[in-house]
């Protein structure tokens, strides 16, 4: 009796898994397995992204025991560890679904030197290498792209590949998944697929979904506006495809042109992710470099005091804490607030980009190295679709516009929770009298702002002019 492997990686999930599906239409047995790479568990070692994940496996396990199967842990590097295991299993196949990212393009192509690797489906829908120019360079620009793109056929829920009612695997020897701490924010995002589902139907279904609204709102930090799908999309407890195939049935269920516009704006956000992916394939120097070399010179200050106090959410501005505080305590921060929190550290406070992507990507749920490298390039004025090195966000009309009431800030800073509305993004400019009223002490109850504002802008662009003439 055949067997194979099939190698879970970035498709945490039953349904609409190529990889486990080929596993199951090839071999009477097959064993799902995990590999815990100690590189990618210390790079990225937040303890929420770390709970989410084994959460998520857990979850996974159970969805594979109630199907005659289990999943089968190992820590390793993933070349050796899964050499042991076809030993042990005498599998003539592992499939997996192909990973674009330079790392894991390294760790399979040395896997398959000597295993029966077989990749088969993608974390997105247009793997690098379909959308491109017609003399068939990559393309460098968003709208292009995202034009190109448009013209594949849509996704149809036909296509859409069902769970697998069993799955026979063999008795196979498994390390326990890692513990884990309970999560503050399981209710805001609980690791499991059925999660993931129940999420998406609600965002895109039914007249008034949230995502027909969804163009008018996605900004607002003080509306729930957005789908918060991005952690299952990174850990693939939903697959790009269920994504698209919502989207599109979405569109063609718009009950007007408002509502449409809603579909395809969140259309559009799922293509930038697509993007981005593509970006990182033909071009992995993003990682470490600008991809504008005009702008690799920029003299970064680099203050250490500064950026401990931006990772703490204790900056003086209360849209750039609120933003900071809330990615610490649910491993999540709204998409607005992540381009306000990177503009300050960037522009502001002049600090490597490289910096914040870094932490991001240790504490997001949904750090993806593509999709983070692309947006922080993007404020930073450094990236393909940049914004240009001459917009500064201002934290504090980015504040008064996208949570005019404070009502955002005042759930992540309870500093602020009595300061009146009129001063909940400028505490600063309260008397001493108003100040020791609402019980907010400036410099002692909540930090005065850390620079001024006006200044660091000026200062920012001198850095970016200076870089672009030499």
């Amino acid at each position: 009796m055949s067997t194979a492997i099939a190698w879970i990686r970035r498709d945490l999930r039953l349904a609409d898994n190529t990889a486990l599906h080929a596993a199951v239409s090839h071999a009477d047995w097959v064993v799902p397995v995990y590999v815990l790479d100690p590189v990618l568990i210390e790079r990225y070692a937040g303890t929420k992204r770390l709970a989410f994940l084994y959460g998520a496996l857990n979850q996974l396990d159970a969805s594979l025991c109630e199907r005659g199967s289990q999943l089968v842990v190992r820590k390793g590097n993933a070349p050796e560890t899964l050499r042991q295991l076809v030993l042990e299993t005498g599998a003539d196949a592992i499939y997996a679904e192909e990973d674009w990212t330079p790392y894991a393009r390294k760790r399979d192509d040395s896997v398959v030197q000597d295993l029966p690797l077989r990749l088969v489906g993608s974390p997105i829908l247009r793997p690098p290498g379909t959308v491109l120019k017609q003399d068939g360079q990559p393309y460098r620009v968003f709208t292009p792209f995202s034009r190109k793109w448009r013209t594949f056929p849509p996704p149809a829920a036909s296509e859409l590949l069902l769970p697998p009612s069993q799955i026979p695997t063999p008795e196979t020897q498994s390390l326990p998944i890692p513990d884990h701490p309970i999560l503050d924010n399981e209710t805001l995002f609980p690791p499991s697929e059925q999660a993931a589902l129940d999420r998406l139907q609600r965002f895109g279904q039914g007249p008034h979904a949230p995502i027909y609204s969804y163009a008018e709102h996605r900004d607002r930090m003080d509306f729930e506006g957005t789908s918060c799908l991005s952690p299952y999309l990174r850990f693939g407890l939903l697959s790009a495809r269920q994504a698209f195939v919502a989207a599109y049935e979405a569109l063609a269920c718009a009950p007007d042109e408002e509502s449409a516009q809603g579909a395809q704006t969140w259309l559009n956000e799922l293509i930038w992710r697509e993007f981005y992916v593509s970006i990182l394939y033909h071009f992995p120097h993003v990682l470490e470099n600008s991809f504008r070399p005009a702008l690799q010179g920029i003299a970064w200050a680099d203050d250490q005091s500064s950026f401990d106090a931006w990772c703490a959410g204790q900056t003086g501005y209360p849209v750039v804490d609120a933003g900071m505080r809330q990615l610490l305590e649910t491993g999540w921060m709204h998409n607005r607030a992540r381009m306000i929190v990177a503009s300050f550290l960037v522009k502001d406070l002049l600090i490597d980009w490289r910096w914040g992507e870094q932490h991001f990507m240790q504490h997001l749920l949904d750090g993806d190295p593509a999709a983070n490298n692309g947006g922080w390039q993007w404020t930073a004025g450094t990236g393909t679709d940049a914004a240009p090195y001459f917009r500064v966000f201002n934290p504090v009309l980015q504040g008064k516009r996208y949570d005019p009431q404070g009502v955002y800030v005042q759930r992540w800073v309870p500093e602020l929770r009595l300061v009146p509305q009129r001063f909940v993004h400028t505490p600063w400019k309260m008397s001493i009298q108003e100040q020791d009223k609402y019980g907010c002490l400036i410099g002692q109850d909540y930090p005065a702002p850390i620079v001024d504002h006006k200044v660091a802008r000026e200062r920012a662009l001198a850095a970016y002019r200076t870089a672009r003439m030499e």
